[in-house]
Protein backbone atom coordinates (compact mmCIF):
# COMPACT_ATOMS: atom_id res chain seq x y z
CA UNK A 1 0.00 0.00 0.00
CA UNK A 2 2.85 2.25 1.15
CA UNK A 3 4.40 1.76 -2.53
CA UNK A 4 1.57 2.48 -4.39
CA UNK A 5 0.50 5.27 -2.38
CA UNK A 6 4.29 6.99 -3.15
CA UNK A 7 3.75 5.70 -6.91
CA UNK A 8 0.42 7.83 -7.17
CA UNK A 9 2.01 10.43 -5.68
CA UNK A 10 4.56 10.60 -7.74
CA UNK A 11 2.16 10.69 -11.07
CA UNK A 12 0.45 13.23 -9.30
CA UNK A 13 3.55 15.27 -9.10
CA UNK A 14 4.59 14.85 -12.51
CA UNK A 15 7.04 12.24 -12.27
CA UNK A 16 5.95 9.26 -14.12
CA UNK A 17 2.83 8.23 -15.73
CA UNK A 18 0.31 11.44 -15.61
CA UNK A 19 2.46 13.83 -16.96
CA UNK A 20 2.06 15.64 -19.60
CA UNK A 21 4.55 16.16 -22.20
CA UNK A 22 6.03 19.79 -22.20
CA UNK A 23 5.18 22.53 -24.72
CA UNK A 24 8.37 22.62 -26.63
CA UNK A 25 7.57 18.44 -27.15
CA UNK A 26 6.60 17.00 -30.43
CA UNK A 27 5.66 20.33 -31.40
CA UNK A 28 3.13 21.12 -34.40
CA UNK A 29 2.45 24.06 -36.84
CA UNK A 30 -0.73 24.31 -38.55
CA UNK A 31 -0.60 25.65 -41.58
CA UNK A 32 -4.42 26.62 -42.60
CA UNK A 33 -4.33 25.74 -46.42
CA UNK A 34 -2.60 23.64 -48.67
CA UNK A 35 0.97 23.61 -49.07
CA UNK A 36 2.99 26.26 -51.19
CA UNK A 37 1.53 29.60 -50.09
CA UNK A 38 2.12 31.64 -47.23
CA UNK A 39 0.33 29.68 -44.33
CA UNK A 40 3.62 27.06 -45.26
CA UNK A 41 5.81 29.48 -45.78
CA UNK A 42 5.32 30.61 -42.28
CA UNK A 43 4.75 27.24 -40.63
CA UNK A 44 8.37 26.33 -41.78
CA UNK A 45 10.17 29.06 -40.71
CA UNK A 46 9.23 28.45 -37.66
CA UNK A 47 10.45 24.95 -37.98
CA UNK A 48 13.68 26.09 -39.29
CA UNK A 49 14.77 28.59 -36.22
CA UNK A 50 13.07 26.63 -33.67
CA UNK A 51 15.21 23.45 -34.68
CA UNK A 52 18.77 25.32 -35.66
CA UNK A 53 18.93 27.27 -32.68
CA UNK A 54 18.27 23.97 -30.35
CA UNK A 55 15.14 25.30 -28.92
CA UNK A 56 13.40 21.83 -29.66
CA UNK A 57 14.97 18.53 -30.21
CA UNK A 58 12.88 17.29 -33.26
CA UNK A 59 11.79 18.87 -35.77
CA UNK A 60 8.59 20.81 -35.55
CA UNK A 61 5.80 18.68 -37.53
CA UNK A 62 4.20 21.26 -40.44
CA UNK A 63 0.28 20.01 -40.87
CA UNK A 64 -2.38 21.50 -43.49
CA UNK A 65 -5.82 22.57 -42.63
CA UNK A 66 -7.35 24.31 -45.39
CA UNK A 67 -10.72 25.63 -45.60
CA UNK A 68 -12.23 29.35 -45.48
CA UNK A 69 -8.63 30.86 -45.78
CA UNK A 70 -7.83 29.95 -42.29
CA UNK A 71 -11.45 29.24 -40.67
CA UNK A 72 -11.41 25.65 -40.66
CA UNK A 73 -7.73 25.68 -38.73
CA UNK A 74 -9.80 28.73 -36.20
CA UNK A 75 -12.48 27.01 -35.07
CA UNK A 76 -10.71 23.66 -35.25
CA UNK A 77 -8.25 24.74 -32.45
CA UNK A 78 -10.89 27.06 -30.31
CA UNK A 79 -13.71 24.04 -30.56
CA UNK A 80 -11.78 21.24 -30.76
CA UNK A 81 -8.02 21.30 -29.81
CA UNK A 82 -8.05 24.72 -27.32
CA UNK A 83 -5.72 23.41 -24.91
CA UNK A 84 -2.69 21.86 -26.89
CA UNK A 85 0.11 23.41 -25.37
CA UNK A 86 2.15 22.30 -28.28
CA UNK A 87 0.68 23.19 -31.35
CA UNK A 88 0.47 26.68 -32.93
CA UNK A 89 -1.06 27.63 -36.00
CA UNK A 90 0.24 30.10 -38.93
CA UNK A 91 -1.82 33.50 -39.31
CA UNK A 92 -1.86 36.81 -41.81
CA UNK A 93 -2.90 39.55 -42.07
CA UNK A 94 -5.59 37.83 -43.92
CA UNK A 95 -6.66 35.79 -41.04
CA UNK A 96 -7.37 39.22 -39.35
CA UNK A 97 -9.18 40.88 -42.23
CA UNK A 98 -11.45 37.86 -42.27
CA UNK A 99 -12.29 37.93 -38.58
CA UNK A 100 -13.10 41.58 -39.50
CA UNK A 101 -15.72 40.39 -41.38
CA UNK A 102 -17.21 37.60 -39.25
CA UNK A 103 -15.83 34.56 -41.65
CA UNK A 104 -14.54 32.53 -38.87
CA UNK A 105 -18.00 32.03 -37.78
CA UNK A 106 -19.16 32.01 -34.15
CA UNK A 107 -15.94 33.22 -33.19
CA UNK A 108 -14.00 36.27 -33.00
CA UNK A 109 -10.54 38.01 -32.07
CA UNK A 110 -10.41 37.50 -28.74
CA UNK A 111 -11.08 33.36 -28.77
CA UNK A 112 -7.54 32.50 -29.17
CA UNK A 113 -4.03 33.18 -27.52
CA UNK A 114 -1.91 35.59 -30.23
CA UNK A 115 1.75 34.01 -29.40
CA UNK A 116 3.98 36.03 -31.93
CA UNK A 117 4.44 38.18 -35.09
CA UNK A 118 7.44 36.70 -36.57
CA UNK A 119 8.02 38.88 -40.14
CA UNK A 120 6.24 41.97 -42.39
CA UNK A 121 5.37 40.89 -45.80
CA UNK A 122 3.87 42.87 -48.67
CA UNK A 123 1.01 42.29 -51.05
CA UNK A 124 2.32 42.06 -54.88
CA UNK A 125 0.59 41.56 -58.12
CA UNK A 126 2.15 39.01 -60.41
CA UNK A 127 1.77 37.06 -63.88
CA UNK A 128 2.87 34.84 -65.38
CA UNK A 129 6.38 34.72 -67.68
CA UNK A 130 4.38 34.57 -70.74
CA UNK A 131 2.14 37.33 -69.87
CA UNK A 132 2.19 40.36 -72.11
CA UNK A 133 1.76 42.71 -69.12
CA UNK A 134 4.99 44.44 -68.55
CA UNK A 135 2.87 46.99 -65.78
CA UNK A 136 0.30 48.53 -63.92
CA UNK A 137 -0.41 50.49 -66.79
CA UNK A 138 -0.95 47.56 -69.15
CA UNK A 139 -3.31 45.74 -67.02
CA UNK A 140 -5.33 48.66 -66.56
CA UNK A 141 -5.23 49.49 -70.00
CA UNK A 142 -5.87 45.90 -70.69
CA UNK A 143 -9.16 45.65 -68.33
CA UNK A 144 -10.50 49.05 -69.82
CA UNK A 145 -10.12 47.67 -74.04
CA UNK A 146 -11.98 44.55 -73.00
CA UNK A 147 -12.95 43.59 -68.58
CA UNK A 148 -14.11 40.21 -69.94
CA UNK A 149 -10.08 39.05 -70.74
CA UNK A 150 -8.43 39.74 -67.54
CA UNK A 151 -9.48 37.26 -64.86
CA UNK A 152 -7.27 38.47 -61.53
CA UNK A 153 -7.24 35.12 -59.13
CA UNK A 154 -6.38 35.26 -55.73
CA UNK A 155 -6.22 33.02 -52.39
CA UNK A 156 -10.14 33.46 -50.59
CA UNK A 157 -13.80 34.95 -51.76
CA UNK A 158 -14.25 38.21 -52.14
CA UNK A 159 -13.52 40.34 -49.12
CA UNK A 160 -10.18 37.98 -48.51
CA UNK A 161 -6.90 39.74 -47.82
CA UNK A 162 -6.03 38.60 -52.37
CA UNK A 163 -9.28 40.28 -53.09
CA UNK A 164 -8.58 43.53 -51.10
CA UNK A 165 -4.92 44.48 -53.03
CA UNK A 166 -7.10 43.79 -56.34
CA UNK A 167 -9.50 45.95 -55.33
CA UNK A 168 -7.74 49.01 -54.08
CA UNK A 169 -5.45 48.50 -56.77
CA UNK A 170 -8.19 48.53 -59.40
CA UNK A 171 -10.10 51.28 -57.28
CA UNK A 172 -7.05 53.53 -57.77
CA UNK A 173 -6.69 53.42 -61.10
CA UNK A 174 -10.29 54.73 -61.58
CA UNK A 175 -12.18 51.22 -62.14
CA UNK A 176 -14.64 49.41 -60.22
CA UNK A 177 -13.61 46.61 -58.14
CA UNK A 178 -17.00 44.95 -57.94
CA UNK A 179 -16.76 44.73 -61.59
CA UNK A 180 -13.28 42.72 -61.77
CA UNK A 181 -13.67 38.97 -62.69
CA UNK A 182 -12.72 37.24 -59.99
CA UNK A 183 -11.50 33.83 -59.39
CA UNK A 184 -10.83 32.10 -55.66
CA UNK A 185 -8.96 30.25 -54.62
CA UNK A 186 -8.06 27.88 -51.65
CA UNK A 187 -4.51 29.55 -51.27
CA UNK A 188 -1.47 30.97 -53.29
CA UNK A 189 -0.38 27.43 -54.35
CA UNK A 190 -3.53 26.97 -56.24
CA UNK A 191 -3.43 30.27 -57.69
CA UNK A 192 0.11 30.32 -58.89
CA UNK A 193 -0.92 27.39 -60.57
CA UNK A 194 -3.88 28.22 -61.70
CA UNK A 195 -1.85 31.74 -63.32
CA UNK A 196 1.08 29.36 -64.89
CA UNK A 197 -1.70 27.47 -66.73
CA UNK A 198 -3.33 30.44 -67.74
CA UNK A 199 -6.82 29.89 -65.99
CA UNK A 200 -6.53 33.55 -64.92
CA UNK A 201 -4.08 36.49 -65.97
CA UNK A 202 -3.21 38.27 -62.50
CA UNK A 203 -2.71 37.08 -59.36
CA UNK A 204 -2.57 39.26 -56.72
CA UNK A 205 -0.66 37.46 -54.00
CA UNK A 206 2.47 38.30 -51.64
CA UNK A 207 5.81 39.44 -52.25
CA UNK A 208 7.65 36.73 -50.31
CA UNK A 209 5.31 33.80 -51.20
CA UNK A 210 6.01 34.86 -54.91
CA UNK A 211 10.08 34.96 -54.38
CA UNK A 212 10.15 31.82 -52.87
CA UNK A 213 8.23 30.47 -55.76
CA UNK A 214 9.96 31.91 -57.96
CA UNK A 215 13.58 30.08 -56.61
CA UNK A 216 11.49 26.81 -56.76
CA UNK A 217 11.16 26.96 -60.34
CA UNK A 218 7.44 28.88 -60.77
CA UNK A 219 7.46 30.70 -64.02
CA UNK A 220 6.04 34.00 -62.82
CA UNK A 221 6.82 37.46 -62.41
CA UNK A 222 6.16 40.38 -59.96
CA UNK A 223 5.11 43.89 -61.98
CA UNK A 224 4.25 45.04 -58.93
CA UNK A 225 4.51 45.69 -54.77
CA UNK A 226 2.15 47.14 -53.16
CA UNK A 227 5.24 49.11 -50.31
CA UNK A 228 6.01 52.11 -49.45
CA UNK A 229 9.25 51.78 -50.87
CA UNK A 230 11.43 49.51 -53.31
CA UNK A 231 12.17 45.33 -51.36
CA UNK A 232 15.63 44.18 -50.82
CA UNK A 233 16.59 41.11 -52.01
CA UNK A 234 15.17 39.33 -55.35
CA UNK A 235 12.59 41.67 -55.76
CA UNK A 236 14.53 44.75 -55.54
CA UNK A 237 14.28 45.72 -59.33
CA UNK A 238 10.15 45.50 -59.10
CA UNK A 239 8.24 49.10 -58.76
CA UNK A 240 5.80 49.98 -56.07
CA UNK A 241 2.44 50.56 -57.04
CA UNK A 242 3.04 53.79 -55.79
CA UNK A 243 5.57 54.63 -58.55
CA UNK A 244 3.23 53.31 -61.07
CA UNK A 245 0.78 55.98 -59.91
CA UNK A 246 -1.19 53.69 -57.69
CA UNK A 247 -1.46 54.77 -54.75
CA UNK A 248 -1.78 51.65 -52.79
CA UNK A 249 -0.07 49.51 -50.11
CA UNK A 250 -0.44 46.71 -48.31
CA UNK A 251 2.18 45.13 -45.28
CA UNK A 252 1.05 41.98 -44.06
CA UNK A 253 2.05 40.62 -40.44
CA UNK A 254 2.85 37.03 -40.48
CA UNK A 255 2.94 34.87 -37.37
CA UNK A 256 1.04 32.49 -34.67
CA UNK A 257 -1.51 31.61 -32.27
CA UNK A 258 -2.63 29.37 -30.27
CA UNK A 259 -5.80 28.04 -28.74
CA UNK A 260 -7.38 29.62 -26.08
CA UNK A 261 -7.34 26.99 -22.82
CA UNK A 262 -3.34 26.75 -23.35
CA UNK A 263 -2.15 27.33 -19.60
CA UNK A 264 -0.07 30.55 -18.80
CA UNK A 265 2.71 28.95 -17.65
CA UNK A 266 2.98 26.90 -21.27
CA UNK A 267 2.06 30.30 -23.10
CA UNK A 268 5.05 31.97 -21.10
CA UNK A 269 7.49 29.10 -22.17
CA UNK A 270 6.24 29.71 -26.17
CA UNK A 271 6.71 33.49 -25.83
CA UNK A 272 10.02 33.38 -24.12
CA UNK A 273 10.90 30.88 -26.58
CA UNK A 274 10.41 33.14 -29.40
CA UNK A 275 11.66 36.23 -28.14
CA UNK A 276 14.91 34.62 -27.79
CA UNK A 277 15.01 32.75 -30.96
CA UNK A 278 14.09 36.31 -32.68
CA UNK A 279 16.37 38.11 -31.12
CA UNK A 280 19.31 35.74 -33.04
CA UNK A 281 20.81 36.82 -36.27
CA UNK A 282 20.90 33.33 -37.46
CA UNK A 283 16.84 33.62 -37.19
CA UNK A 284 17.38 37.11 -39.28
CA UNK A 285 19.26 35.32 -42.00
CA UNK A 286 16.49 32.45 -42.37
CA UNK A 287 13.54 35.20 -42.25
CA UNK A 288 15.36 37.62 -44.96
CA UNK A 289 16.09 34.29 -47.00
CA UNK A 290 12.08 34.37 -46.94
CA UNK A 291 11.96 37.57 -48.34
CA UNK A 292 10.31 38.46 -45.09
CA UNK A 293 10.88 41.70 -42.87
CA UNK A 294 11.58 42.58 -39.33
CA UNK A 295 8.16 42.75 -37.17
CA UNK A 296 8.63 40.80 -33.51
CA UNK A 297 5.52 40.94 -31.58
CA UNK A 298 4.84 38.59 -28.59
CA UNK A 299 2.03 37.92 -26.05
CA UNK A 300 0.51 41.31 -24.59
CA UNK A 301 1.93 43.46 -27.40
CA UNK A 302 0.85 40.98 -30.24
CA UNK A 303 -2.51 40.92 -28.84
CA UNK A 304 -2.99 44.52 -29.02
CA UNK A 305 -1.57 44.95 -32.08
CA UNK A 306 -3.95 42.68 -33.71
CA UNK A 307 -6.95 43.98 -31.93
CA UNK A 308 -6.39 47.37 -33.76
CA UNK A 309 -5.84 46.15 -37.03
CA UNK A 310 -9.07 43.98 -37.02
CA UNK A 311 -11.04 47.43 -36.03
CA UNK A 312 -9.06 48.98 -38.99
CA UNK A 313 -9.69 46.13 -41.51
CA UNK A 314 -13.60 46.62 -40.51
CA UNK A 315 -13.21 50.02 -41.03
CA UNK A 316 -11.74 49.39 -44.80
CA UNK A 317 -14.36 46.35 -45.44
CA UNK A 318 -17.47 48.79 -44.79
CA UNK A 319 -15.98 51.30 -46.87
CA UNK A 320 -15.96 49.15 -49.66
CA UNK A 321 -18.96 47.77 -49.52
CA UNK A 322 -18.65 44.52 -47.15
CA UNK A 323 -20.31 43.12 -44.38
CA UNK A 324 -18.48 43.16 -41.02
CA UNK A 325 -18.09 41.10 -38.20
CA UNK A 326 -20.77 42.39 -35.06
Amino acid sequence: MKLTHALATLALAGGIGLAHAGPLDKTECIAPAKPGGGFDLTCKLAQSGLLDGKFIGTPMRVTYMPGGIGAVAYNAIVAQRPDENNTIVAFSGGSLLNLAQGKFGRYHVGDVRWLAGVGADYGAIIVADSSPFKSLKDVVAAIKADPSKVVFGAGGTVGSQDWMKAALTARAAGLDPKKMRFVAFEGGGEATTALQGGHVQIYSGDASEAEEQIKAGAKIRVIAVLADKRLEGGLANVPTAKEQGMDVEWPIIRGFYMGPKVSDADFKVWVDTFNKMMATPEFAKLRADRSLFPFALTGAELDAYVKKQVERYAKLAADLGLAVAK
